[in-house]
């Protein structure tokens, strides 16, 4: 993957209906003009239209897919707040719009420089310099009365504008604090939980970026992760398995015998919608990762990886179902649901491969691992709400590995990736969990537990006209 992510779209030419019948002829007229200038001087043509018309249409494409994987934040603002008690549903809510926020401001103040400015081939981190934004070039476009083609070929020159690139990186950012949220759900207190994402957000994501994607000793060495089945997700999964271990289970998940009490989703339609809405926007977080649409090769490539994506994940569903039965005792459709994300997490890493058939492979291994995920977590005694350690960390190192088998990856450097991120990113996350514990507390009181953090710490309900039951022991 290029140091800097860029995107090549093509664009589409259409009619203006309703014209004055005297605009017809005058275009037709330029269009002669212009067809005569080009045949005599094609070369100024080319360097005057297409260069800038290029420029214009990959800065649209970098937002237009940031804005498709901005979306995936609703999709799991409505798996989480469906996944949990109806008592804790606002405060889901509230994390996930928070989080948001803190990922955008945290990435612009300083992760973005850590992960991509001056990391150099084969470092290890990038500039510690604060803010990130338009260029010297761009502004004074902006600020011109009227643009020269100097100023113009200036800004043309950098490929795309320079905060639209900045802003499809972010959204990725955002990807990857929205796993930790779901896993802590019901018992993380919240200012602690944002802490984390800052630090999250701001320097540790950023370092494995900065390895990988920023050009780093990982990417000098060959590592392979097209769109982030590691760098994003397993990043994530990494970070929320340590704020489980700290933050540890829910009062209520397990008896005193050490089995798991089933806890039930207060809303299953919601996370089947978050589900939907997730798959949706990983097309944006594929497709948009192909960087190119210049030509047919790129327009193909595209092609294969939305649909690798979309069989990948239609089989990460059906291996989830399909175990559900003999490892859950039943037909599980959150287990289906999940596996769905266990397909697209681990295509992740290599979704532009030829041979379709093994995305479906792929896929079910990503989905069979969430559910069989889910019962080594209750045999550890860690509770994740909403099964985000076996969807994004589990099938996340299925799926880089699985580079090697279809994608051209080097098993051992994949590997390296692997357990190089996975021992950063959970060493780094377990001191400053650790760091909250002990000093502004990592999770809530026994009381508000049981009351729902939605009336102890925010003072709204999710769903007011609703009695609470009580959690009784069985």
């Amino acid at each position: 993957m290029d140091t800097v992510r860029q995107l090549r779209i093509s664009g589409r030419n259409g009619n203006v209906a309703g014209s004055p019948p005297a605009l017809p002829r005058i275009a037709a007229t330029l269009a002669l003009l212009g067809g005569l200038f080009v045949i005599l001087n094609p070369g100024a043509a080319e360097a005057a239209v297409e260069t800038e018309t290029k420029f214009v249409l990959d800065s649209f494409a970098f937002l237009v897919w940031g804005a498709l994987v901005m979306w995936m934040c609703a999709g799991f603002t409505m798996l989480e707040a469906g996944s949990v008690r109806t008592k804790n549903a606002s405060v889901i809510c509230l994390k996930n719009i928070g989080l948001y926020s803190i990922a955008s401001l945290t990435f612009y103040f300083l992760g973005y420089n850590l992960m991509y400015v001056d990391v150099g081939e084969g470092g290890w981190i990038g500039s510690f310099s604060l803010l990130y934004g338009t260029t010297a070039e761009e502004v004074a476009l902006l600020t011109a009365e009227e643009a020269t083609p100097e100023q113009v070929a200036a800004v043309v020159g950098n490929g795309y504008a320079t905060m639209s690139d900045w802003f499809f990186q972010m959204v990725f950012v955002a990807t990857t604090a929205s796993i930790v949220s779901g896993a802590l759900a019901e018992r993380v207190k919240l200012g602690s939980f944002f802490i984390f994402i800052a630090i999250l957000t701001a320097i540790i994501y950023p370092i494995v970026g900065a390895w990988t994607w920023g050009g780093g000793w990982l990417s000098a060495m060959g590592f392979q992760d097209f769109a982030g089945s590691t760098i994003v997700h397993s990043t994530g999964g990494w970070a929320a398995l340590a704020g489980a271990v700290i933050v540890g289970p829910r009062r209520i998940k397990f008896r005193a015998d050490g089995t798991a009490r089933p806890t039930p989703p207060s809303n299953v339609p919601a996370v089947t919608l978050g589900i939907f809405i997730l798959w949706m926007g990983w097309f944006g977080f594929n497709g948009g990762s192909q960087l190119a649409l210049g030509g047919a090769a790129d327009v193909v490539a595209l092609a294969n990886i939305l649909a690798n994506t979309n069989l990948a994940a239609a089989a990460g569903v059906l291996a989830a179902l399909a175990l559900a039965r003999p490892l859950l005792g039943r037909i599980d459709l959150l287990a289906g649901l999940n596996g769905a994300i266990g397909g697209l997490v681990a295509i992740t890493a290599g979704p532009d491969i030829i041979e379709h058939h093994w995305a479906v492979v792929i896929g079910l291994v990503g989905g069979a691992s969430t559910t069989v995920g889910l019962k080594v977590l209750e045999a550890l005694k860690i509770d994740d709400v909403v099964g985000a350690i076996p969807a994004h960390l589990f099938a996340g190192v299925w799926g880089t590995m699985a580079v090697c088998i279809a994608a051209g990856g080097n098993a051992l450097v994949q590997l390296t990736g692997v357990l190089a991120v996975g021992a950063f990113v959970f060493g780094a996350s377990l001191l400053v969990w650790l760091g909250l514990k002990y000093t502004l507390g990592a999770r809530v009181s026994e009381t508000v537990e049981e009351l729902g953090q939605d009336a102890a710490e925010l003072g709204i309900e999710a769903y007011p006209e609703f009695v609470l039951m009580p959690e009784v022991d069985d």
